[in-house]
């Protein structure tokens, strides 16, 4: 259990540091993002271990991987903001 809770925040923080990377402008600040990676990964991670149980080390990292990038989905903001609401188009 203590391999699968230390892959998955190694995994959760090497997602949010590519995600940040790759998106520099989209997320709100960089702590959070690179906080929410791993914490989301270790979320994952338990769900997983408490739902296959113990012995599916890949399946659980593979599900902190789903959840980590999942989790961090919900902090990108748009790209470019939607002017026509705000002019009454």
């Amino acid at each position: 259990m203590i391999w699968e809770a230390l892959g998955a925040v190694i995994v959760g923080l090497a997602i949010a540091l590519a995600a940040t990377r790759k998106l520099p402008g989209r997320f709100p600040s960089r702590p959070l993002t690179l906080a929410t990676g791993p914490a989301a990964a270790l979320l994952g991670a338990f769900l997983a271990h408490s739902i296959l149980g113990p012995g599916h080390f890949f399946q659980t990292l593979l599900a902190a991987a789903g959840l980590g990038a999942a989790m961090l989905s919900l902090l990108i903001r748009p790209a470019h903001r939607l002017t026509a609401l705000r002019s009454g188009v």
